[in-house]
């Protein structure tokens, strides 16, 4: 029963942590911030920052004031339920009942949102996927992934841009790159970055053996012009080559696409390439922005390094070194390795359905971020 007026503690204004959640007051003050350089008279002289300001100012709106809103629904609804006990009116009472089941669903959809207050996080994503070692069986299990994540993609309502793919040998691709236009795109899929490992009976062995498969997955942020990452020349290799592909207007008769490798003294170089458009000029304009995303991406891993140790996840794609498992047989079930999060219907899965997933690898990184953060120093 609801005596008391005190919010329970399921309710307890979780936004208003500091942290991985929801940093309320410096949301405010930046909001105010905005707000007063809206007033400016010379606010649109920069269309293009007035603009972004803009966005950032009606998202903090959305935020802030979808909590206050909560907040206030919520006293009001502990004053209902209190006013119907003290008349012993129980279809009141069960109003309220159901006005705070309500809202418990709204703070966790919100919850989950607000895990995605990273840097990059509103962006879009560039994701590529990789055969592992193993030839068909390998190509055929990236071709599944890259699938099962444009599904996903379409069920949000994310656009999904082909810009690379380098076919497999028979069947599947060796690997291939596309672009997720969305807002948070990024924020939801940056951890899937790792090596996904499945196990099935291959379609490809006459004698219907279990194999076992690996592709890696690579996520990161699309930047604008107004990110400052530094390419120099000396350490940049531009090769151009024929577009490849189904057919259509991705194969081209001249050397139209590009691959670019950034390779600094002692760093792992960096491999981009486009093929999207017919002139050499365009793939270019894209393959260089892309080189740029991902030297971004690395530095903001560098800054998560001791929360996220997501640096480990870019290794062999081999044994050992996966985040998640999706067994066919003997039995099936998709685990992430990570969070322990398993699901027995793996054609859901593979059809898009990782929601689960990522909210519980989203909600374990910001936990260990916020555990580093509070950490005593040595």
């Amino acid at each position: 029963m609801l005596r008391s007026k005190r919010l329970p503690r399921k309710f307890a204004a979780p936004w208003r942590c500091c942290g991985g959640i929801f940093d309320w007051d410096k949301s405010n003050a930046r909001l105010a911030e905005l707000n007063a350089a809206v007033e400016a008279p010379d606010f649109w002289n920069d269309s293009a920052r007035a603009q972004q300001l803009m966005r950032e100012r009606t998202r903090l709106e959305k935020g802030v004031g979808g909590y206050r809103r909560i907040e206030q629904e919520l006293t009001d609804t502990l004053a209902l339920a209190e006013m119907a006990e003290a008349e012993g009116d129980q279809v009141m009472l069960d109003e309220a009942q159901k006005a705070l089941a309500r809202l418990r669903d709204d703070v966790q959809a919100r919850e989950l949102d607000s895990l995605l207050s990273g840097e990059a996080d509103g962006n879009d994503a560039y994701l590529e996927v990789h055969a592992g070692a193993g030839g068909t069986e390998a190509q055929d299990w990236a071709e599944m992934l890259l699938r099962m994540y444009i599904r996903w993609a379409e069920q949000h309502d994310y656009k999904v841009e082909w810009i690379e793919e380098s076919a497999g040998e028979g069947a599947g691709v060796k690997s291939a790159t596309v672009r997720v236009i969305g807002e948070n795109a990024y924020g939801w899929l940056k951890t899937e970055s790792g090596v996904h490992r499945l196990v099935r009976i291959s379609p490809f062995d006459a004698n219907a053996r279990r194999q076992t498969s690996f592709a890696s997955v690579w996520v990161y942020p699309v930047v604008d012009d107004k990110i400052n990452v530094e390419v120099q020349d000396k350490f940049l290799r531009v090769d151009t080559y024929r577009s490849s592909g189904a057919g259509g207007q991705h194969v081209n008769k001249t050397d139209s696409a590009v691959r670019m490798t950034y390779a600094l003294p002692g760093q792992e170089p960096v491999v981009v390439a486009c093929q999207s458009e017919r002139s050499q000029h365009q793939n270019r304009a894209k393959a260089m922005a892309m080189l740029k995303a991902r030297l971004y991406e690395n530095e903001l891993q560098k800054r998560e390094a001791q929360a996220a140790a997501m640096n480990a996840t870019k290794t062999d794609i081999g044994w050992g070194h996966q985040i998640r498992s999706y067994v066919l047989q003997p039995y099936q079930m998709v685990k992430d390795l990570r969070t322990g999060v398993e699901t027995g219907n793996t054609g859901a899965v593979l059809d898009g359905d990782l929601d689960r997933f990522l909210k519980a690898s989203l909600a374990a990184r910001i936990k260990g971020a916020d555990a580093v953060a509070n950490a005593p120093p040595n």
